[in-house]
């Protein structure tokens, strides 16, 4: 057992105390964990969109990585402060509680904003990933087991952000969402794996599918559109067209396996007619990763009729509604949803960091800087100007 267990630690954690405030470095008591709780030490972490979205508390569409299923757009959106954020993140079991079988203190471990209980019907069926009990909810501020925080500061509770809240020292996560992974991974680099890279790589790999040859295009070319492009390359696409409004993503996306680019400003035609004129009537799969309904409608319009398949990932505002004409259905185009690429958190995380400890995935090139815990301030600022793809904070310093 650890020495600090059962006992509340004090640590460090970046406060967001107000929408859109810089974050504070505070020290706070980080309480043991209750029953199939978890609690661990943070290494690294890596900021995510979701992260500054939710930090800036604005409505609207937005480039997130998280998708489709409609009870996840409609939970609404409500802003919770103070608030502790961070989700993309590796570390290491301090301590467990009752009931805890499966990890032990000294295991390292992702923590991954939805779960994996293994007991609903979700997580027994080998077609979803939406596990019942512990699917991703942006409005709970609190623990399961008993609606309460573990996180306080001179008795002021501090509230909880997707169950992993990783912007601490220390955290409370519940079992099912932590993913046991090989201790020689680097948690500086298969961090990533915890959301965004996942999303975008499965939607292609495991909802996509394209075979050898034939053709892709990704709509939006931000963290999560890259990863989609790299799926397409390691799917061994012949073809990858990304699309987006910001030239300036393109030559980056290039490392990702992107062979040609399309920006719909740059045309006097809706681009998916574009994009059919130049592959002979339409991919063969596209992937969304905008939020934008109008990119939504636009993928699924440009994929070719009789075997053409669309991937939804983005998160549209509530009030947007996707629409096409009936024949685009009738005339054997198939449109799809995922959430977090169809990944199940505890099973594929693991064989994922398998892969790359192995050299058959590539990481690396997703980092793009790095900060001090200290610094946090500048990853949001990197991100809010579109400098970086994935800035890892270094929990140590």
């Amino acid at each position: 057992m650890s020495s600090t267990a059962g006992q509340v630690i004090k640590c460090r954690a970046a406060v967001a105390w107000e929408a859109g405030k810089p974050l504070v470095i505070e020290e706070v008591e980080v309480a043991p964990p209750q029953a199939n709780e978890v609690r661990i030490k943070i290494l690294f972490n890596a900021l995510c969109h979701s992260d500054l979205y939710y930090w800036e508390a604005k409505t609207g569409a937005v480039d997130l990585i998280v998708e489709t299923k409609m009870s996840f757009i409609l939970q609404g959106f409500t802003p919770l402060f103070p608030r502790i954020l961070g989700h993309e993140a590796g570390g290491m079991v301090e301590s467990v509680g009752e009931g805890v079988t499966e990890l032990k203190p000294g295991d390292h471990v992702l923590p991954c904003f939805t779960g994996e209980c293994g007991d609903c019907r979700h997580c027994k069926s080998e077609e979803s990933n939406l596990c019942e009990t512990l699917r991703f909810n942006t409005d709970r501020g609190v623990m399961l087991n008993d609606g309460k925080t573990r996180f306080t500061k001179n008795g002021q509770p501090i509230y909880h952000f997707l169950g992993t809240s990783t912007f601490s020292e220390y955290t409370v996560v519940h079992v099912g969402c932590l993913a046991k992974i090989n201790p020689a991974a680097p948690l500086d680099k298969v961090c990533v794996l915890s959301c965004g890279v996942s999303t975008g790589m499965g939607a292609t790999l495991n909802v996509a599918k394209p075979e050898k040859g034939q053709s892709v295009a990704v709509f939006g070319l931000g963290a999560v559109g890259l990863a989609a492009c790299e799926g397409a390359r390691m799917a061994g696409a012949g073809r990858i067209i990304g699309v987006d409004l910001n030239p300036g993503r393109f030559s980056v996306a290039k490392i990702f396996g992107v062979t040609e680019f399309v920006n719909p400003k740059d045309h006097d035609k809706p681009v998916q007619e574009v994009i059919a004129e130049m592959t002979d009537g339409g991919v063969d799969r596209a992937v969304e990763c905008t939020g934008s309904f109008h990119a939504m409608i636009q993928a699924f319009e440009c994929v070719h009729d009789g075997w053409g398949v669309a991937v939804l990932v983005g998160v549209p505002s509530n009030d947007d509604a996707f629409k096409t004409h009936p024949l685009n259905f009738l005339n054997e185009r198939t449109l799809k949803g995922t959430a977090f690429g169809n990944y199940k958190p505890r099973t594929d995380l693991p064989t994922q960091v398998e892969k790359y400890m192995n050299k058959e995935l590539e990481l690396d090139k997703f980092i793009t800087h790095s900060v001090a815990f200290s610094e946090i301030n500048k990853a949001f600022d990197y991100m809010q100007k579109g400098q970086s793809i994935r800035c890892i904070i270094r929990m140590d310093a």
